[in-house]
């Protein structure tokens, strides 16, 4: 895919990208618990192999597979467990796996700083597996799935980067952190801010869940945080010197780019829906 959108311009092979991304995002989150399931499985295993292929390239050495399947086994319990099919006490089996990542690295030799990279293998887990695990909480708020939460969490994340996009080449002119990502303005991210709004406004019309007041809520998370992820994850990038986190998705640049709002929004969403959750 990547080959045959290079001929286009970086605008449109970001809008086809967004368009093929969306009908299989929404389509696997509207269809089934399932298809969500194995999708979101395959976005947080491939989001944090790429974090860790972003620290090894500053020279680090975390342990790639074993960090990212700890990472995609913590997702695949959180989500067995608040859908029903396994008890609590099954979030015990994380800690001896996490812990087991000092015993692995023992047995590595020649490695100047394995404590360092120990460090960087439960970085993976924290900033990329947890968030992602976090959204299950979600998709079974009300005590089954619900696919309008997370529709309408995604949408709320797309508006803000959508109208941050267009509103900062469009009117940008005012740096809002340019020691860290030159091209973001305050502007933009006020255009990302009135359309994640809006579009609050109109899933409450159509999306029962929560109430008006909670989409709001979630909105104003997604603005806030959403756009300070994305400037971690450009503090990250700068402080290794590239451009983007990957080529995977054309003129997205990799997974974490895509979803780098997601992941520190999410904790703020779950904490939020979890304390005020009020069945409309």
């Amino acid at each position: 895919m990547t080959l045959s959108l290079s001929k286009y311009n970086n605008l449109t092979q970001r809008i086809i990208t967004a368009l093929v991304g969306l009908v299989i995002l929404i389509g696997c989150v509207f269809w089934s618990e399932w298809t969500y399931f194995a999708i979101f499985f395959m976005i947080c295993m491939f989001t944090q192999w790429e974090f860790y292929k972003l620290i090894g390239l500053d020279g680090m050495v975390p342990l790639k597979f074993w960090g990212t399947f700890s990472g995609s086994l913590i997702f695949s319990l959180t989500f067995f467990v608040e859908k029903n099919m396994l008890q609590p006490s099954y979030y015990l089996v994380i800690f001896p796996l996490a812990f087991s990542i000092f015993f692995i690295k023992l047995y590595k030799k020649d490695e100047k700083k394995p404590f360092t990279n120990i460090a960087f293998t439960f970085l993976g887990i924290i900033y990329v597996a947890l968030p992602f695990a976090l959204i299950n909480f979600l998709a079974f708020l009300n005590g089954s799935y619900s696919y309008e939460i997370l529709l309408g969490i995604l949408l709320l994340h797309w508006a803000s980067d959508t109208g941050a996009y267009f509103a900062g080449v469009s009117f940008g002119k005012t740096k809002l952190f340019e020691r860290v990502s030159p091209k973001k303005s305050w502007e933009g991210s006020i255009g990302g801010a009135l359309l994640a709004l809006l579009i609050a406004y109109l899933v409450s019309l159509y999306f029962h869940d929560l109430d008006l007041w909670q989409w709001l809520s979630l909105a104003v998370i997604a603005i806030v945080a959403g756009t300070y992820g994305d400037l971690v994850e450009s503090l990250l990038k700068r402080s290794i010197q590239i451009k983007d986190s990957g080529s995977t998705i054309p003129g997205h640049g990799g997974f974490l780019d895509r979803f780098d709002g997601l992941l520190l929004s999410l904790p703020f969403m779950v904490a939020c829906l979890k304390i005020f959750y009020v069945t409309p």
